[in-house]
């Protein structure tokens, strides 16, 4: 198993800043690709941010260019750095890891991001 805690979570007022962090302990050497996840209010969870173990990176349209996905392998971390924050960024965030060997997905517990106008 993988477990995941976030951290990170807050509140922002619109065009601020807000970093989220990842650790993940347990089975770390079964992590492949490490992406963040959010879920608004009344909607389905969506992809945000991934990145595979060899730094390439994927984002969801909307945060492309105010948001960056990094990845420590050797502190076993993912972070996600959200610039110029929207209310609709609001949503709770979920950190995820795909595990190799068809070992499945594992989730954090998630942190609450609310962005004010």
């Amino acid at each position: 198993q993988v477990q995941l805690v976030e951290s990170g979570g807050g509140l922002v007022q619109a065009g601020g800043s807000l970093r989220l962090s990842c650790a993940a302990s347990g089975s770390i050497s079964t992590i492949n690709t490490m992406g963040w996840y959010r879920q608004p209010p009344g909607q389905q969870r969506e992809l945000v941010a991934a990145i595979t173990r060899g730094g390439s990176t994927n984002y969801a349209d909307s945060v492309k260019g105010r948001f960056t996905i990094s990845r420590d392998n050797a502190q076993n971390t993912v972070d996600l750095q959200m610039n110029s924050l929207k209310p609709e960024d609001t949503a709770v965030y979920y950190c995820q890891v795909d595990r190799l060997w068809g070992l499945g997905r594992s989730w954090g517990q998630g942190t609450q991001v609310t962005v004010s106008s």
